[in-house]
């Protein structure tokens, strides 16, 4: 290889004598990098450098890079860059003349007597470096235009070599196993008026047939169908339950599972064989994927969720190490996108039987980190039916919403753990039961089964999803009949909150727990909002301590996804009294300002009858003026603690001193009154302390125009991240 410089010339080789190129990998030896003042003369340049380049001893693309600068497209700076594939067949012309000067048709394309080949026939080039490891035809064959003559292997892969035009072969210029350079003659073919209908039809694909890889794949599939297991299946349905697949199939809507992970088998290939494995554990215990919710609702970005089952059929639903490393790969594409979760919890925990890793304790898992990441992130949902416990009941925890059926039982440990530290003997049944696990609180909705378990998670997750058109609501002039002319008297403050909402919107989120603060998602003229109420039917609607706990977690809920806020407040304050303070209420109540102090939406009070101290203020968010309104009906009345309180401390010297009881009770009568009148909603309203006195009829109208009235969020871009407490 000659030592090519000059003036804006420089070639970077690694040729040397007696070097071997090697067809199999990149077989460059040299590269000639050439600069010029304009782009003319800097391919002149290349042209007289290629010219003067010699190379001996080894075939190279010379020639055909020749070729390829004089062609006038070249020299017109007019290519693109499939020019050279369009042009192959032309720059694949061989030269004998040493001073490599061509003769080029009209078009500018090297002449048919460049190639060496008859006049009458056409040559077929190696479209690259290569190896001849298969010849497909043999001369005298007839072929048709695009079939297949050889293949040659190169990069350790196979590139065939087509057929350009119909005809017969008339030559063959290389050998098996023999090295073939880049644009090197390998057939001669005489063209003829072939009829290859025949050999078409021959080469036509068929559709239908199944080759072995993709055989093998959708075996593997079937395996996995819950009608490949009917025994398992079988089980299931004589408990009452249905099998994971089932779950998610409701769950998702149709064709929109992308499963993940469903090769998995359990980390156990010391114990038993891979085909054992496959019909022990498929897919790992672990059912797994994206898809959409109420997609025919909503529109694709917000229908898009994440659905994981574990199946109780496989080793109890337990945690296993290849289903956490699956699980984790899910809450990661949770985290990245945005993406909602759902988990079907029901199992035993960790998998003590898995014996392939490197470890010991396995307490480096990073699933229940990567779940709790999620949380004020992405909504998440966890449904369980039956056994729910250990680590199972931890990721369970964990979720926003806890929906169970009644056949749940949800325990931090199992029967077999308790009896191992000593504790008792127990049933799983009796290890948490709902009876016990939703009054206090870890159960948010309970349900009869897992069909109404999956549908309730369908309407939660749509308060998240955004607004519907279609709604209908009740008559409200039955808001003005709810609340007794008489004072004293309790109402249904739950057929009030149904009667506000559109019809069939109303969801209660942990109905069994706190009974004296209703928390609910609801829709008013399709739009979803979170509602928090007294119960004047439990303490009065005092707010005990475990009210405080559930009126904060609520209010972080709604405030992380963005879902405005109403408040329907009838309280004569907290629960007070040397037993309430045995519940550290001050702690509890607390939580309610903290949390109000931190709300982004929109907050909007609405005063049914009592709003009395500090309980009233923490039904307005921390204060009559930190909604974006308070109203009040015309029952409305006001105070700085309870009326009938108030008095009997601001007036109890003079009371005293009155010795007949008739005369006492009348004046107690009468300062009552007196105070009942000052604090009635319009005396309220006159003041400024409150925003307006409305017709009951008309509360649906302030909410949404006080709506209208702040910036609505958008919830794919403004979603906050503030974890929401688990209690």
């Amino acid at each position: 290889m000659s030592n090519l410089c000059g003036l804006g010339v420089r070639v970077d080789g690694y040729g040397y004598q007696n070097y071997q190129v090697t067809p199999v990998y990149d077989s460059l030896i040299a590269k000639l990098i050439v600069k010029g003042s304009d782009y003319v003369t800097t391919v002149n340049k290349v042209y007289r450098a290629l010219c003067e380049f010699i190379i001996e001893g080894v075939n190279t693309n010379k020639s055909v890079l020749l070729n390829l600068l004089q062609l006038p497209q070249v020299k017109e700076n007019n290519i693109t860059t499939n020019f050279v594939e369009q042009h192959l067949t032309a720059l694949f012309a061989k030269q004998s003349h040493p001073e490599l000067c061509f003769s080029h048709n009209d078009n500018g394309l090297p002449t048919q007597q460049d190639f060496n080949i008859p006049i009458d026939c056409e040559g077929v080039m190696s479209p690259s470096v290569g190896v001849l490891v298969e010849l497909c035809v043999k001369e005298g064959d007839t072929v048709f235009k695009g079939q297949t003559l050889a293949h040659l292997e190169a990069m350790k892969m196979e590139f065939p070599v087509k057929a350009t035009l119909s005809g017969t072969i008339t030559h063959i210029t290389v050998a098996m196993d023999s090295p073939i350079n880049s644009a090197e003659l390998m057939f001669i073919i005489a063209p003829s008026d072939v009829d290859t209908g025949e050999v078409q039809i021959e080469n036509e694909l068929d559709l239908d047939s199944i080759r072995d890889d993709l055989l093998e794949v959708l075996q593997r599939h079937e395996q996995l169908n819950d009608d490949a297991r009917p025994k398992a299946v079988q089980k299931r349905h004589e408990k009452g339950m249905r099998t994971a697949r089932e779950n998610i199939n409701h769950l998702l809507d149709e064709d929109s599972f992308n499963e993940y992970g469903a090769m998995l088998i359990a980390a156990q290939r010391k114990r038993f064989s891979v085909d054992e494995l496959r019909k022990m554990s498929p897919a790992d215990g672990l059912v797994a994927g994206t898809g959409t919710v109420n997609n025919a609702i909503f529109d694709d970005d917000s229908s898009r969720c994440i659905a994981m089952s574990y199946d109780y059929t496989v080793f109890a639903g337990t945690q296993g190490i290849m289903n956490h490393k699956k699980m984790d790969r899910m809450l990661d594409l949770a985290k990245q996108w945005r993406i909602p979760v759902i988990l079907f919890a029901e199992g035993g925990g960790g998998r003590p039987s898995d014996t392939d890793f490197n470890g010991i304790a396995g307490l480096d898992c990073h699933t229940f980190v990567a779940m709790a990441a999620l949380s004020g992130l992405v909504p998440t949902i966890g449904i369980v039916a039956g056994r729910c416990f250990a680590g199972n009941a931890a990721l369970l925890g964990v979720c926003d919403v806890v929906i169970a059926t009644k056949s749940a039982s949800i325990g931090m440990v199992g029967p077999a753990m308790i009896e191992g530290g000593g504790l008792g003997t127990f049933t799983a049944e009796e290890v948490g039961p709902v009876s016990v696990q939703s009054p206090n609180g870890v159960i948010d909705i309970l349900v009869e089964n897992e069909q109404e378990a999956v549908d309730t998670a369908k309407k939660y997750l749509s308060y998240f999803q955004g607004a519907v058109t279609n709604w209908q609501s009740d008559d409200q002039r039955k808001l003005r009949h709810y609340i007794p002319e008489n004072r004293m008297r309790i109402y249904n403050i739950r057929d009030l909150i149904s009667t506000i909402a559109d019809i069939d919107t109303v969801l209660e989120i942990r109905q069994d727990f706190a009974p004296g603060i209703i928390t609910s998602l609801i829709r008013i003229e399709g739009k979803p909002f979170g509602l928090i109420a007294n119960n004047p039917s439990y303490l009065g609607g005092a707010i005990d301590a475990v009210s405080g706990d559930k009126m904060s977690r609520f209010m972080r809920l709604c405030n992380a996804f963005n879902i405005p806020m109403i408040s329907l407040c009838d309280t004569p304050g907290f629960m007070v009294g040397p037993e309430a303070e045995k519940q550290a209420t001050v702690r509890h109540i607390a939580r309610i300002f903290a949390a109000a102090g931190s709300l982004t939406v929109p907050f909007f009070t609405i005063v049914l009858r009592k709003g009395y101290g500090l309980g009233a203020q923490a039904m307005a968010a921390g204060s009559m003026h930190s909604p974006v309104f308070t109203a009040s009906w015309p029952t409305g009345e006001f105070g700085a603690m309870g009326v009938e309180g108030a008095i009997s401390l601001a007036f109890s010297k003079q009371l005293a001193a009155i010795d007949d009881i008739n005369e006492r009770e009348k004046m107690f009568k009468s300062l009552v009154d007196k105070a009942y009148e000052n604090g009635k909603a319009l005396n309220m309203a006159s003041y400024m302390e409150i925003d307006a006195v409305i017709d009951p009829l008309d509360t649906r109208k302030w909410i949404l125009r006080g709506l209208k009235a702040t910036p609505q969020p958008n919830n794919k871009t403004e979603t906050k991240h503030s974890f929401i407490d688990t209690w």
